[in-house]
């Protein structure tokens, strides 16, 4: 069995304020779904006998339009090679509910051979020499094990489990994002000849046949260090290797040491990094500058850096000043803000004592999730 293992692919994230002047939608939105479409091709030329997608494969519970067509037209393509797909369902495209509609429901009808698990339960799949043992996000942390302890290994077949959380070995790690659950470290058994994981965006391997794929793309500037791609595996003799797919790019064009330079200097560097960096049109840059004080930000001059963000999708400037620990964005899109990270740095600085953190903590964060789930449950 030769399988490619991805995850976390996200369609219909939209971000930053660039548009495409032909189709009015968001440049990043389109970019994304351009991307996954070259990654289907790219996949199909690999010749796998299964296509594994470990969850997110939309990037809310309900999808755009634009969403559901492009990955019908992958379906498509995938069905014309006679490449089997199988998919579970994330955090951020699982229903929250046992009564909600499943946007995977839909992709079901498709013609092509696909294997969706999204019911909050415990699913297989046999393809070829193959058992795929599926347990989709679950509603509740404690519904991995129960899901877990259904499973029958073959004793006949290789048996792979596809899988979508965050590993214990990466809790230091959390995205903080809607209805991420912890794994359980027993449920990563070396049982199993393959285990593939989805939610976490940088590729790694987690135990010695556990693996997260990672996201295809660049979806927030925190994954700017992290691997992009997917896996090629054969679970039988335990062989993993990467697939470079097609991504937009983001490059980190570095620090500036900024004390003692005039604001136009430091202009003219930025300038000089981005360009250095020799990036496609339309990607995405990033520049610190270190040792400047937060209000002399304002004094770069915007109208010298209107030229190389014109070429970029965005170029994201960063200031650290001596009395800061972590660079302070001098511009963000409300969609790549981590809100219970700034929630819990908030909090922190008040001088609150630990009894009474604790619980402003427990009540804001319950408040938070509650407000992220419902937003997203509306489909943004």
């Amino acid at each position: 069995m030769k399988l490619i293992h991805i995850a976390d692919t996200h369609l219909g994230l939209a971000a930053f304020s660039r548009l495409d002047p032909e189709s009015g939608m968001n440049l990043r939105e389109k970019q994304i779904y351009e991307n996954f479409l070259a990654t289907i091709d790219t996949i199909i030329q690999q010749k796998p006998d299964a296509l594994v997608h470990a969850g997110d494969l939309f990037d809310t519970v309900k999808p755009k339009t634009k969403a559901y067509t492009t990955v019908l037209e992958a379906l498509e393509r995938l069905h014309e090679k006679e490449i089997p797909l199988v998919i579970i369902a994330g955090n951020h495209s699982m229903v929250k509910t046992r009564y909600t509609t499943s946007p995977y429901e839909v992709l079901t009808y498709h013609k092509s051979e696909i294997k969706a698990a999204y019911k909050f339960r415990y699913e297989n799949v046999e393809i070829g020499d193959t058992v795929f043992h599926l347990i989709p996000n679950m509603l509740r942390p404690e519904d991995y094990r129960t899901a877990y302890d259904e499973i029958e290994l073959s004793n006949n077949h290789t048996n792979v489990l596809v899988t979508h959380g965050l590993a214990t070995q990466l809790k230091d790690k959390r995205l903080a994002t809607v209805a991420e659950h912890e794994l359980d470290g027993t449920i990563l058994s070396d049982r199993f000849d393959y285990i593939a994981l989805g939610h976490y965006h940088r590729q790694c391997q987690v135990t010695d046949n556990a693996w997260y794929s990672g996201s295809t793309e660049f979806l927030t500037y925190g994954e700017i260090a992290d691997a992009k791609g997917g896996l090629l595996v054969d679970p039988g003799k335990h062989e993993v290797k990467h697939l470079e797919l097609p991504k937009t790019p983001m490059a980190d064009c570095g620090t500036i040491r900024c004390a003692g330079m005039h604001p136009g200097d430091v202009t003219t560097e930025i300038i000089a990094r981005v360009e250095r960096a020799c990036l496609p049109r339309y990607a995405m840059a990033q520049v610190t500058l270190d040792g400047m004080a937060r209000e002399h930000g304002k004094g770069i001059d915007t109208k010298e850096l209107a030229g190389v963000r014109e070429q970029l999708l965005d170029l994201k400037i960063r200031v650290r000043t001596e009395a800061e620990e972590s660079p302070v964005p001098l511009q963000q899109d409300i969609r790549l803000i981590d809100y219970l990270q700034e929630f819990d740095a908030f909090i922190g600085k008040k001088g609150l004592t630990g009894k009474q953190r604790a619980y402003i903590a427990s009540c804001g964060t319950e408040v938070l999730r509650t407000v992220m789930d419902e937003h997203r449950e509306m489909g943004e």
